[in-house]
C-alpha cells in the first residue's frame, strides 16, 4: 500500500501509511487501542475504503474493489472477535469459506478433497477432534483457533491474522 488515509470525519485514523509485506514474510502490527491498526487491516482487506493512496495486492491495484473480491484474489482475515455460524458444526464453518473461495476461483474439487481438506484445517489448529461440534461448545482460546482455520480455509496469499492482545 502506498499513502494510505482514512479519516472518520474530522478524525485522522491513517495518514500517508506506506507498507509492503514481501512473499513469505510475518509481519506484526503493534500499537495501543486507537492507533488505527484495525483501520488499516480493514482499508486493506476492503471492509473500509480509503480516501488516499492505494492498496495493492499481487500486482494489482484493489482500490474500489469489495472484500469478497479481494477474498478471491488472496486476501483472508481474521477477526479479533469469531464470528463462526452459530447453529453449523465446526467442519461445516471450515466448508463455507473454503467452498466459496474455490469455486470463486473457478476450481471445482471433489466432495471428498473438500471434507479432506476441511478435516485437515481443523487438525492443523488443534480442533481435528471437534469435528462435528458447534462453536458454543468451545473454549475462547478455541473459538480463536476455528477463526483462524476459517480463514486459512480461503487459501490466501496473505493472510491477515487479528488478535486483541491484553497487557
Amino acid at each position: 500500500m502506498v499513502n494510505l488515509s482514512k479519516r472518520f470525519g474530522g478524525f485522522v485514523a491513517l495518514e500517508n501509511i506506506s507498507l509492503s509485506v514481501p512473499a513469505g514474510e510475518r509481519l506484526g502490527l503493534i500499537g495501543p487501542n486507537g492507533s488505527g491498526k484495525s483501520t488499516l487491516v480493514n482499508c486493506i482487506c476492503g471492509t473500509l475504503r480509503n480516501e488516499h493512496g492505494m492498496v495493492r495486492f499481487d500486482g494489482r491495484t484493489l482500490d474500489g474493489l469489495p472484500a469478497h473480491r479481494r477474498t478471491h484474489l488472496g486476501l483472508a482475515r481474521s477477526f479479533q472477535l469469531p464470528r463462526p455460524f452459530v447453529s453449523l458444526n465446526l467442519i461445516d464453518n471450515i466448508r463455507i469459506p473454503l467452498l466459496y473461495t474455490v469455486e470463486g476461483r473457478g476450481k471445482h474439487h471433489s466432495t471428498s478433497d473438500i471434507e479432506d481438506r476441511c478435516h485437515k484445517l481443523l487438525n492443523e489448529v488443534g480442533l481435528g477432534a471437534k469435528a462435528q461440534q458447534l462453536p458454543r461448545d468451545l473454549t475462547q482460546v478455541e473459538m480463536r483457533k476455528l477463526e483462524l482455520a476459517r480463514a486459512m480455509a480461503a487459501e490466501p496469499k496473505l493472510l491477515i491474522a487479528m488478535k486483541r492482545w491484553r497487557a
